[in-house]
């Protein structure tokens, strides 16, 4: 009986180690639920209209989300820093439930996008929380327009295109996020059967952009954490490096046991992470 009790035991250890191997960098769990936003809206901005919702009250902070993203990411995010901020989030030119025109997407349109928005809003300068594309569209900013800025977290974000992983698309997590990506696309955009060419659109400004000089980055004067993910699958740890380097002032942040999907795998040390920067 005991040895039969021994081989269980054994066969139930060794059935849980898939389970066990599956390390938190590896999923993609749900965004936290967004709490009720004190505002929302559309803004008509640059030939497109932008979504956009308001939480809470204090100093702003602006958070944008990755290529093929949507506001809904940011749930843990908002929940946490609308106690004392007035939070806001944006679904980026044919994102989410915003619409986007036949003008060509580029990081400076983007940008151009967000400023609008802020001028809508009445928001002279906020600190932004950037994560990809968004962290991009925060270096574009405070490159060309510092006086809008109060910090910038950027997270994941590159300035020239060989600061991607070429393996990103083998990645099996990314994949899942792509798949996640075109279903809420489908559940939440005015044109939910216009994805292939959305995704058309925007692939051709990713190839051959963001490509900012030295001399650019070296223009930056905002506060700017440069923010990676110890195993992220999509920007190199050496790109990330060169950055915070070469930025004035830089401060690396590496996120432990996270990925390019930091603040929906470890949503309270992505919080600590970014209030230990915008709020000192």
């Amino acid at each position: 009986m005991k040895a039969m009790l021994k081989i269980v035991c054994a066969l139930f250890l060794l059935s849980a180690i898939p389970a066990l191997a599956a390390e938190r960098w590896q999923g993609l769990p749900d965004a936290a639920p967004l709490p009720k936003a004190d505002k929302t809206g559309t803004a008509p901005v640059n030939g497109i209209n932008m979504y956009y919702a308001v939480y809470g009250s204090g100093p702003p902070v602006l958070l944008i989300h990755g290529g093929l993203g949507y506001a809904d990411v940011w749930g843990a995010q908002v929940a946490d820093l609308s106690r004392d901020h007035t939070v806001i989030t944006a679904e980026s030119r044919g994102h989410g439930r915003s619409t986007r025109n036949a003008e060509p997407y580029s990081y400076d349109l983007m940008s151009s996008d967000y400023l609008a928005l802020l001028d809508y809003l009445k928001i002279d300068r906020t600190a932004i929380v950037g994560w990809s594309d968004g962290g991009i569209i925060g270096l574009d900013i405070a490159i060309h327009h510092p006086e809008r800025l109060t910090r910038l977290f950027a997270q994941a974000a590159n300035s020239k295109i060989d600061g991607v992983i070429p393996t990103v698309m083998e990645n099996k997590t990314f994949a899942s996020y792509i798949e996640k990506a075109g279903e809420v696309y489908k559940k939440i955009s005015p044109t939910p059967t216009e994805y292939d060419a959305f995704v058309t659109q925007i692939s051709n400004m990713w190839a051959s952009q963001p490509n900012w000089s030295d001399e650019d980055l070296k223009k930056i004067t905002t506060p700017t954490a440069i923010v990676l993910g110890d195993h992220d699958e999509a920007i190199s740890r050496a790109h990330t490096d060169y950055l915070a380097s070469t930025i004035p002032g830089a401060k690396l942040i590496i996120l432990k046991d996270t990925s390019h999907f930091a603040m929906l795998q470890d949503p309270q040390g992505y919080n600590k992470a970014v209030r230990d920067f915008i709020d000192h």
